[in-house]
């Protein structure tokens, strides 16, 4: 775990400086601590309690490997957001917020897939192929497309979260992740309405040293739970791993033929035979010849009781799997007709680490793979790659 923020490091960095008392928003009142000489002091105890259950919050969604947009266009945040969230490789918008950026983001995803086609251009030599004039409108293209959105190009679908510092001038940004239900994590200061705000981290967010502070805290709570995942992700294949060995290293107990389950009863025979020879022989007889047709059935019955690999539909992976098959839902049929509250109910029950998982498309998709229809399965998943069906 990481070591606690300390009230001293905040003091330091100023992060307790408001804004001027007349510019201030009285819902900000209860994380305001004084007055001093015109300017609202902000109370960094507070600060350090929420700062800590936002981090705990932070840790859980990087461990549940979804992504956490991080939003800060003021001058001052610039470089130090892309130099700090690069570190733990999450995506970030640093320059113009790109209206729609999540209410849209279908289309923002076209614009980064044709910044990749151009790269593609390049290398495969088409680029080359063009006039001079179409080279030029093609590198401005991919200048101003890197320039906006290069820092998303590995954001296939909406973040976990989003992280915003000053939340007057990214409201747009506020607005879309309310619409969608996102959980917005912001730097809020005395000049800024924390309702709409899930997780408010009362700080300073126009000097330089205090967006530095907060933000090391944050990107440190949200680099422990990448690693957390690491090492799940690990011990999961170390256990799987060992458990293919156990298997492998287990005698394996031959079946006993047919000729030999019928001489056993026949040896049965010969001991009885004395007082009713006719009758012991005709009954062991009949015994070992309903032994020897019924085995095989039953053989018959268990394979055709085999499990269907659930983690080709999109949002389950193994754990998710085994979970919906410890629950009797083996096949695709199964998972078509199971309602997605039951589903999350499952999944829940087995792990709270699944709890995050969204399985309301999964009937859905398991009704195309029952019905074989696999090349709709695929373009449908490639589609709500972009986090809408």
């Amino acid at each position: 775990m990481a070591n606690k923020t300390e009230v001293k490091d905040l003091l330091e960095a100023g992060v307790h400086f408001g804004h001027l008392t007349r510019k201030w928003n009285p819902n900000m009142a209860p994380y305001i601590y004084m007055e001093r000489n015109g300017i609202h002091v902000i109370n960094l105890y507070k600060t350090v309690a929420k700062l800590e259950e936002a981090k705990e919050a932070l840790k859980k969604i990087a461990s549940s490997g979804r992504k956490i947009l991080f939003v800060a266009t003021k001058k001052q945040a610039k470089d130090i957001v892309a130099d700090k969230v690069s570190k733990v490789n999450m995506p970030y918008i640093t320059e113009r917020w790109p209206g729609g950026m999540l209410t849209n983001f279908v289309t923002i995803r076209k614009a980064v897939k044709k910044m990749t086609a151009i790269d593609r251009m390049k290398k495969d030599g088409t680029f080359n192929t063009l006039s001079k004039k179409e080279r030029l409108q093609v590198d401005r293209l991919r200048a101003k497309l890197e320039k906006n959105l290069g820092s998303i190009a590995d954001m296939t679908r909406l973040p976990g979260a989003i992280f915003i510092v000053d939340t007057m001038r990214e409201h747009i940004a506020v607005k879309e992740a309310q619409k969608l239900n996102i959980p917005i994590f912001a730097m809020v200061d005395t000049n800024s309405d924390p309702r709409p705000i899930d997780f408010v981290i009362p700080a300073n967010d126009d000097a330089g040293k205090s967006i530095e502070a907060i933000l090391a805290e944050v990107t440190d709570a949200v680099a422990e739970g990448l690693a957390d995942r690491k090492n799940d992700k690990q011990a999961e294949a170390a256990q799987a791993e060992k458990e293919e060995e156990v298997a492998v290293a287990e005698p394996v107990v031959e079946e006993k033929t047919a000729e030999e389950k019928v001489a056993e009863p026949k040896e049965e025979k010969k001991v009885v035979a004395v007082e009713t020879p006719t009758e012991v022989v005709e009954e062991v007889s009949a015994e070992a010849e309903k032994e020897v047709v019924e085995e095989p059935k039953a053989e018959k019955e268990t394979a055709t009781e085999d499990v269907e690999d659930l983690t080709k539909i999109e949002g389950i992976g193994p754990k998710a799997a085994e979970a919906l098959n410890n629950n009797g839902i083996n096949t695709y049929v199964d998972l078509s007709k199971a309602k997605a509250d039951n589903i999350k109910e499952i999944l829940t029950e087995a792990s709270s680490r699944m709890a995050h998982l969204d399985p309301t498309s999964w009937p859905k998709q398991a009704k195309m793979a029952a019905d074989g229809k696999w090349d709709e399965l695929k373009e449908w998943q490639e589609n709500a790659k972009g986090g809408v069906e």
